[in-house]
């Protein structure tokens, strides 16, 4: 048996999956699971890499203890967030996270050198404040000493295929996300760079998707017990997620749904029109250079927020019916799974009041509650309202973006093909077909991780392309209509 392992580490936790492939079907196993939280260091919110980095060689070495050695190792993560390495091969500044404040006013000190609409016109990338280009403008404010340190800056799964292999490469996909690569020429756009005053050494070559960094390290290997070839998928995880979508003709959306919602298309070519940067689309490079011509939409986070912020005080007895929870009861200390809030959600499906889910209030408010409240057109009163505004917002988020996108490139879409962990949520994806007015199909929920592993399986010749993955994937999972 021929064995790959996705690494597919987000924003609160990692996997290491086992893939193969048996008579033409994609199989998966979970061997391991860990949490991944931000620390606060010196006056920022940070990702522990030293932590990141040991969960994912203690997975790796899970492989071991089953005797299923894989082949090849590929790492997705999320985007826009680095770590800078000194002359000496270590970090010389934290791992900051990408909700952090410090870009704060950050987009006004490289739009003083770069106008956005020149910025958008180069390199196509919807803006956000947390976007890498702002983060190194903050860093440079804030501390030009490490930069001034630095040798090479590392996205986050550059950084961790490092730790493995002791080879330093940055990765296409989410180099792309940053906000620095030029989209017409797909490489490092060394104009940008230069009128920010980065340095140029600090930026490596850009390498694609089935790239192989090599061998694991010595001192890795002596830890897992084995060796693999480090290879590097789409290491952003959208850009993975989208590989994975079996959709049946060109007119499809694709979402790919989890903490953030990132609804989009394919392209050949990038769409940098001041129509596409009036409406904040991106253009965020993807394997075989296709584009993934989508926007950012705040997603499941909003829900998460929510039950975490219920869940911070005891079960309050009685009150069993969804249609009697209030927003107060969570004070008392009733504990909420998201099957209740989705229950809560339906008993108020005739609430109407909605809020703009893809305000930026939404990204790291105080109180999650309190911002959809203080946002609502009609002020929710009931958990069951709260939840059915955020539902409905976020549904009618999709089809005013499927609405845009449809408008700028002048193409009539069909169908709605929605990947990871957000297609289980069957009333969101009930209300989306509502919104919409379109097909939609939900799954394969491990999404993000069957798009790394079929660059892998593309490297390792068990498919010849990604049309042959995608029909297998097509047989291998359960992709249903809602």
């Amino acid at each position: 048996m021929n064995y790959h392992l996705a690494i597919d580490i987000g924003a609160s936790s990692g996997r290491h999956i086992l893939g193969s492939v048996v008579d033409g079907k994609i199989m998966l196993e979970e061997l391991y699971r860990f949490d991944n939280a931000q620390v606060r260091l010196n006056g920022h919110d940070c990702w522990d890499y030293t932590a990141l980095a040991k969960s994912v060689v203690e997975g790796i070495a899970k492989c071991k203890e089953l005797g299923k050695i894989p082949s090849t190792i590929g790492i997705d993560t999320w985007g826009v967030d680095f770590v800078l390495i000194g002359a000496d091969g270590h970090p010389c500044s934290d791992m900051v996270a990408y909700r952090d404040s410090r870009t704060e006013g950050a987009d006004a000190l490289v739009e003083a050198v770069v106008p956005r609409e020149e910025l958008y016109s180069r390199c196509g990338i919807q803006k956000m404040l947390f976007n890498t280009i702002y983060q190194l403008a903050a860093l440079k404010k804030e501390h030009p000493e490490q930069i001034e340190k630095a040798a090479r800056l590392l996205m986050v799964p550059d950084y961790l295929n490092y730790v493995l292999t002791g080879r330093m490469a940055n990765e296409y996909t989410n180099a792309t996300t940053g906000n620095l690569v030029n989209a017409a020429a797909k490489d490092w756009d060394w104009e940008v760079i230069d009128r920010l005053g980065l340095p140029r050494r600090i930026f490596g070559a850009l390498e694609m998707p089935g790239a192989v960094l090599g061998s694991l390290s010595a001192a890795v290997q002596e830890k897992v017990g084995f060796d693999a070839q480090v290879v590097l998928p789409a290491t952003h995880d959208t850009g993975s997620a989208f590989l994975a979508v079996p959709a049946r003709d060109d007119k499809a959306v694709y979402i790919s749904s989890g903490t953030w919602s990132l609804l989009g298309v394919e392209n050949a070519e990038p769409v940098t029109t001041p129509e596409a940067m009036a409406a904040n689309f991106t253009n965020e490079g993807g394997a075989w250079y296709r584009f993934r011509f989508l926007k950012n939409i705040m997603g499941l986070w909003m829900i998460q927020s929510i039950r975490r912020e219920l869940n911070g005080v005891e079960y309050v007895e009685g009150r069993e019916s969804a249609a009697d929870w209030t927003l107060s009861d969570y004070e008392k200390g009733r504990k909420y799974s998201f099957n209740d809030l989705e229950s809560a959600a339906k008993a108020a499906a005739a609430f109407a009041g909605r809020v703009d889910a893809n305000d930026a209030r939404f990204l790291s408010p105080a109180s999650m509650i309190a911002e959809v409240i203080a946002a609502a057109d009609v002020k929710p009163s009931t958990v069951g309202e709260l939840l059915q505004c955020v539902y409905a917002s976020l549904a009618d988020c999709y089809a005013k973006m499927i609405a845009s996108l449809s408008k700028i490139t002048g193409k009539a879409y069909t169908s709605v093909n929605i990947v990871g962990g957000g297609s289980k949520d069957g009333y969101l994806n009930a209300l989306t077909a509502k919104a919409t007015g379109l097909e939609v199909f939900a799954g394969p929920t491990e999404g993000t991780a069957i798009g790394n592993l079929v660059v892998q399986f593309i490297a390792g010749g068990e498919f010849k392309d990604l049309a042959d993955a995608r029909a297998a994937i097509a047989r291998s999972f359960d992709v249903g209509r809602v």
